[in-house]
C-alpha cells in the first residue's frame, strides 16, 4: 500500500458529504417539520423536547467520511466503533447518507419524506434512542454505558485476520476503568491470525459538565503513555477543517500501511515486533455549531456537549442562531429538489457491503457458522450409584472445550471459538484446554512461563471487565466462546452483561439482525467453597442482577454435578440470542446422575428424584425437599436421609431444580413450568424447605405467582462468611443438613415418630461441628466423608 494524494477537488467533496451529515445530525437533534428548511425557520418546526448530543458528532462524521474514502479506495472492510456516549444522530446520518439506513428501513426513504420520519423518529417515543443503539445499522456497541469500545472492538478483530476496526473513544470514556484497561490489547493481538484495531483517540477537551484529562494533558505525555501500553500513536489537531482532513486521511492512510506490513510479515512466518499504529485525534468539542451563544464560549467547551441552543422555541434569538448554523451547510446544494443526497456526492460512499453500515462484521450473525459439538458420552462420568463418588465438576467441560478449540482451528492458527478468563482456567479446573492450544501472550516469553504463546487461544487477562468485553465483541461479530469467572468477581462486569442482555432483547425485534451465538457465563469458584479465601470471595449476586432481565433472554442454570453441567454446556453453547448464567463449583462434589438421566433432567429443568425420597406413589408426601445447585442439593440429600433414618414414618419428596427460570410462571418465562408440572415437582399445598445456592429472595422473587408461595421456606447465602471449613460455610448461612431437617421437621404436615429425638441430635451435631473445627481445623469425619446410602 502506497500513499496517495488527496487533491483539492477530492477535499472538497468530503468536506460536503461531511457538511451534509453535520446538517442531518443537527435536524435530528432540532426539527420535527421543516426538516430541509424549504422555508424559513418558526418556532412550531421545533421538536418540543430538545434531546441528543451535538458536541461529539462532527468529529464522527469527520472520521466517518474519511474512511468512506479509504474503504472505496482500497476495498477494505472496516468495522466502525464509536465510544463517545451520544454519538447516535451522526451515526444515522451516515448510514443514511451511504444508503444502508433506507435499506434496512424502507419507510426512512432517500428523500424528503425520508429525512422528515428520520428527524421525527429520533428521541422520540416509538423512534431510537440518541447513542449509538442495536438499532443503529453498522453498530455492535451499545452508547450508553462508557467505557466498552476498545474491549467490543478487540473482541472484533480476533480471528477475523481481514477485519479493520476503527475504534473511536471519547476522551470523556477514556476516564472509565474498562478503557483504561483496554489499552493493554498489544499483548494480546496476533497479527498472523487476527484482523487490526486503530484506535482513533478523540480529545475534544470536555466531558458533559466539564474538562477531561487527556483534554488538559501534553499531546507528549497522552503518546508516552499509549506508548508505553504498546501503541505508536500519531497526533492530528487543528480547527480548520481543510488542514484537518488532509492530515487525519494521510494518518489513515499510514496506519492501514503500517498494519498490512505486520500482517504480511506475520503470516509470512517472520517474527514481529514494533507497536500497533494509533491516532490522536484533537478537534474542538461542537466544531462547526454555534461559536457562542449569549455572549459565553460554547465550541470547544463542555456547554457544546448537548444542545447548544436549548431556547429556540421561546428565544427568537436562539430560533434565528439555529437557522443560521443549519443554513451555513448549504442543504439546497447537497439534497436535490427530491430531497435526495446529490449524485456527486453519493457516489462518494462504498458499495454493498463494504460500507460501515451494511458490513457482515456488524451483524455477526451473518458471519456465525455452527459449532460442531462433540458427542458427549466421551466425557461422560459413569455413575454406578447416585451420590458414590467425588469428582471435581468443572474438569469434563474443560476437555469438552478442549476438542472445541481443535475441531474449530482454522490453517493460520484461528478459528470460531475462545475461551476468556481472568487468570483463573486452570484453577477453574478447565486445564484440558492446555492439550490443545495455549495463553495468548504477544509479549516476550521466558523459559520459566507456563503455557504462554503468541498463536495460543486462552485469553487469560486480570480483568474481568476485558473478558466479558472482548467476548461480546467476539460473538457480535460472528463467533462462539465462553467466558470463565470466579462468582463474586464476575460482579465486576455485571454492568455489562446486563447492557449486553439489552441489546440481544432488542435485536430479536429486529428483523435485519441476524441471531449470534450466545453469551455464556460460568460461575465458579462460589460462595460455599472458598476454604483459603476470606469473605469477599463469597457474593452469589449475579443471579439476583440476571434474573430480572428481559426472560427471553436470560437462563440461569445450577446444574448439581459433572454430567448436568455437561448436558447444560451443549445447550448453552448451542444457543443462540441469549446469556446464559452457569453456576457450578470446581471443587470435589458428589456426583448423582448418569449423562442420559442427565439429559432429560436438564430438559425438563426440574425433577422429583425418586431414589432420595421416601413419599409412597399416589399419596402427598408430608414434605418437600427442594435443591438448586450443588452445595444445597448435597445438604438436601444429607437432610433426606437423616429424615428417612430418623423419622421412618415421614413422608419425603426430594426435587432437585436445574433451571431456575422455571419457577416462573409460562407467562412470565419461556421455560416456566406449567401449572400442572409445578404441582407434579412441589404439590398443591405441602411445605416446601428449599435449599438454594444464592440469596433466598431470588426463589421468593421468582414464585410470585405460583399457588401458595408462602408455603416455600428458602436457605440460602445470608451473607455469613470467612476463612473457613466448607461445611461450616453452609452452617453458618443455616443452610446445614441439620438446620434443614429441623426446619422441615418444623413444617411437616404432621409429627412422627422420632422427630423430637432428631432435632436434638441436629442440635447436638451443631455444637459438636463448631468445637471440632476450631480444634482439628477440618470437618467432622461424618460431614467430610458423607456420601449418599
Amino acid at each position: 500500500m502506497t500513499d496517495r494524494q488527496y487533491s483539492e477537488d477530492q477535499l472538497a467533496l468530503d468536506l460536503r458529504w461531511w457538511a451534509a451529515a453535520n446538517y442531518l445530525t443537527v435536524a435530528q437533534i432540532y426539527l420535527q417539520d421543516n426538516t430541509l428548511l424549504r422555508e424559513p425557520l418558526q418556532a412550531k418546526h421545533i421538536k418540543p423536547r430538545l434531546l441528543g448530543h451535538w458536541g461529539t458528532s462532527p468529529g464522527l462524521s469527520m472520521i466517518y467520511t474519511l474512511l468512506n474514502r479509504h474503504i472505496a479506495t482500497t476495498n477494505s472492510d472496516w468495522l466502525y466503533v464509536t465510544g463517545p456516549g451520544h454519538g447516535g444522530p451522526a451515526m444515522i446520518a451516515s448510514t443514511y447518507l451511504e444508503g444502508t439506513y433506507s435499506e434496512i428501513y424502507p419507510e426512512v426513504s432517500a428523500d424528503a419524506d425520508g429525512i422528515h420520519r428520520m428527524c421525527r423518529r429520533f428521541s422520540a417515543p416509538g423512534g431510537v434512542p440518541s447513542h449509538v443503539s442495536v438499532q443503529t445499522p453498522g453498530s455492535i456497541h451499545e452508547g450508553g454505558e462508557l467505557g466498552y469500545a476498545l474491549a467490543h472492538a478487540a473482541g472484533a478483530a480476533f480471528d477475523h485476520p481481514d477485519l479493520l476496526v476503527a475504534c473511536v473513544i471519547g476522551d470523556g470514556e477514556a476516564e472509565t476503568g474498562p478503557l483504561s484497561g483496554s489499552w493493554k490489547l498489544p499483548a494480546f493481538l496476533n497479527p498472523r491470525r487476527d484482523g487490526a484495531v486503530l484506535p482513533i483517540l478523540h480529545v475534544n477537551g470536555a466531558k458533559i459538565a466539564g474538562p477531561t484529562v487527556y483534554g488538559r494533558s501534553s499531546d507528549e505525555d497522552i503518546k508516552a503513555y499509549l506508548g508505553g501500553q504498546g501503541w505508536d500513536p500519531v497526533v492530528v489537531s487543528g480547527d480548520d477543517p481543510t488542514k484537518v482532513f488532509p492530515d487525519l486521511y494521510d494518518a489513515i492512510i499510514k496506519a492501514h500501511s503500517k498494519i498490512r506490513e505486520m500482517q504480511v510479515s506475520a503470516r509470512a512466518g517472520n517474527e514481529w515486533n514494533g507497536a500497533w499504529p494509533a491516532i490522536v485525534l484533537r478537534t474542538p468539542k461542537g466544531w462547526t455549531g454555534p461559536h457562542t451563544v449569549d455572549g459565553k464560549l460554547v465550541e470547544g467547551t463542555h456547554w457544546a456537549h448537548q444542545v447548544p441552543l436549548s431556547g429556540v422555541r421561546t428565544d427568537e434569538a436562539h430560533l434565528r442562531q439555529l437557522e443560521e448554523w443549519m443554513r451555513s451547510y448549504r442543504p439546497e446544494e447537497l439534497f436535490d429538489a427530491n430531497g435526495s443526497l446529490i449524485p456527486e456526492l453519493a457516489v462518494l460512499a462504498p458499495v454493498g457491503d463494504k460500507r460501515m453500515g451494511s458490513t457482515p462484521y456488524a451483524n455477526g450473525g451473518r458471519l456465525r457458522v455452527e459449532l460442531p459439538m462433540p458427542a458427549l458420552e466421551k466425557y461422560a462420568l459413569p455413575i454406578e450409584s447416585p451420590g458414590s463418588t467425588f469428582y471435581e465438576t468443572t474438569r469434563v467441560l474443560g476437555e469438552l472445550l478442549r476438542d472445541i478449540y481443535a475441531a474449530t482451528e482454522t490453517d493460520d492458527g484461528g478459528g470460531i471459538f475462545r475461551l476468556f478468563c481472568p487468570d483463573e482456567t486452570a484453577s477453574n479446573r478447565l486445564g484440558a484446554v492446555f492439550e490443545t492450544t495455549e495463553r495468548c501472550w504477544q509479549l516476550p516469553i521466558t523459559e520459566y512461563d507456563d503455557g504462554l504463546s503468541a498463536d495460543g487461544r486462552v485469553m487469560e487477562i486480570l480483568s474481568e471487565h476485558l473478558c466479558e468485553g472482548w467476548l461480546e465483541g467476539y460473538l457480535l461479530s460472528g463467533r462462539h466462546g465462553m467466558f470463565a469467572s470466579y462468582e463474586a468477581f464476575a460482579m465486576v462486569s455485571v454492568s455489562m452483561l446486563i447492557q449486553h442482555a439489552k441489546w440481544l432483547q432488542h435485536a430479536v425485534d429486529l428483523p435485519w439482525r441476524e441471531p449470534v451465538s450466545s453469551l455464556n457465563v460460568l460461575l465458579t469458584s462460589t460462595c460455599w467453597r472458598n476454604d483459603h479465601n476470606g469473605f469477599s470471595h463469597q457474593g452469589p449476586g449475579m443471579i439476583d442482577a440476571v434474573i430480572p432481565l428481559a426472560p427471553s433472554v436470560i437462563r440461569v442454570w445450577l446444574p448439581p454435578d459433572s454430567n448436568t453441567l455437561l448436558s447444560i454446556s451443549d445447550h448453552a453453547l448451542r444457543s443462540m440470542n441469549h446469556v446464559n448464567v452457569i453456576v457450578v463449583d470446581k471443587q470435589p462434589h458428589l456426583q448423582y446422575l448418569t449423562l442420559e438421566q442427565a439429559h432429560a433432567h436438564c430438559a425438563a429443568g426440574a425433577s422429583v428424584w425418586d431414589w432420595a425420597g421416601t413419599e409412597v406413589a399416589g399419596q402427598e408426601p408430608d414434605v418437600v425437599l427442594a435443591a438448586a445447585g450443588d452445595v444445597p442439593t448435597q445438604e438436601i440429600l444429607a437432610a433426606a436421609q437423616l429424615l428417612r433414618e430418623g423419622t421412618p414414618d415421614l413422608s419425603v419428596r426430594v426435587v432437585n431444580v436445574v433451571d431456575l427460570m422455571g419457577l416462573l410462571t409460562p407467562t412470565e418465562h419461556p421455560h416456566g413450568f406449567g401449572e400442572q408440572s409445578f404441582r407434579n415437582l412441589f404439590t398443591a399445598e405441602t411445605d416446601v424447605v428449599f435449599a438454594f445456592h444464592g440469596y433466598a429472595r431470588a426463589v421468593h422473587q421468582l414464585l410470585h405467582g405460583r399457588p401458595s408461595p408462602e408455603r416455600f421456606h428458602v436457605r440460602g447465602f445470608s451473607e455469613q462468611g470467612t476463612t473457613t471449613t466448607p461445611f461450616d460455610m453452609v452452617v453458618l448461612n443455616k443452610m446445614s443438613r441439620y438446620h434443614l431437617v429441623i426446619e422441615a421437621l418444623r413444617r411437616s404436615k404432621r409429627r412422627t415418630t422420632g422427630a423430637s429425638e432428631l432435632v436434638e441430635f441436629c442440635r447436638a451435631q451443631l455444637d459438636k461441628h463448631s468445637r471440632y473445627i476450631v480444634e482439628h481445623l477440618a470437618d467432622l469425619p461424618e460431614i467430610e466423608n458423607w456420601t449418599w446410602s
